[in-house]
């Protein structure tokens, strides 16, 4: 590929695609992206692949990944349907029926793939099992945490989140370093960007399965709480 000025996710897929045009007449059953500042065991993919022979449904794989005082698996209610970006595999029925990866270029598009997968109603999942360490904190390549949160606040938006998901985010964002004015950011983020009234990358269609998931998910954490019962945000749709 060409040297780019301009960083941006759309790069990425261009990168990607113009990859995948040096092999897709190649016979294979499993295609797969992985970025280049992850680590991870010998028998990482190994494992991934044991998943698709066992589950014919399974249509995206990965693992929960870490960072350092992160964990995918603890510290985020994306649970065990969301198969993260670094390292994710599909099975080539899905890759083709969903159409890849879409080029958007603020981001978002290892989620829309799989979100896009399990309307299509392919199973998704990440494995707690294994795990892949990431060594940047996710979205403050170039920019601060804060500036970081602003954009996932913005990203939230374009990616047609629910406005209530997104107050108990800002809520729950809070309780994390670096506090209020984290949560603050994030909020601040997703009302600017509904403001300017930013155009949306995903469809009408993606978009209300989309808040459909997030108002089960945020259901089932206030029937935890409402038992005092401890939410496990990996598994929280099962709660």
């Amino acid at each position: 590929m060409p040297e780019r000025r301009d960083r941006s996710f759309a790069s990425k897929v261009d990168a990607f695609n113009a990859g995948y045009e040096r092999v897709r007449d190649l016979p294979y059953e499993i295609i797969g992206n992985l970025d280049g500042d992850i680590s991870f065991e010998n028998d990482h993919f190994e494992f991934l692949i044991a998943k698709f022979k066992e589950d014919h449904a399974l249509g995206v794989a990965g693992t929960i990944f870490r960072e350092e005082g992160y964990s995918s698996e603890k510290d985020s209610f994306e649970g065990h349907n969301h198969v993260a970006g670094g390292c994710q595999l599909f099975r080539k029925q899905c890759w083709e029926e969903i159409g890849g990866y879409s080029p958007h270029r603020a981001g978002g598009i290892d989620w829309v793939a799989v979100t896009t997968a399990r309307m299509m109603g392919w199973k998704t999942e990440s494995f707690r099992e294994k795990s892949f360490f990431h060594y940047r904190r996710l979205g403050t390549s170039e920019r601060s945490v804060l500036s970081s949160l602003f954009s996932y606040g913005e990203k939230d938006y374009y990616l047609g989140g629910h406005p209530v998901w997104e107050l108990f985010r800002v809520i729950y964002r809070v309780a994390k370093p670096p506090f209020i004015i984290g949560g603050v950011a994030l909020g601040l983020g997703y009302c600017w960007a509904s403001l300017r009234r930013i155009p949306r990358s995903v469809s009408q269609e993606l978009m209300a399965f989309h808040r459909k998931e997030q108002m089960a998910k945020l259901n089932s954490i206030l029937k935890s709480l409402g038992r005092f019962q401890r939410v496990d945000s990996f598994n929280v749709e099962r709660n």
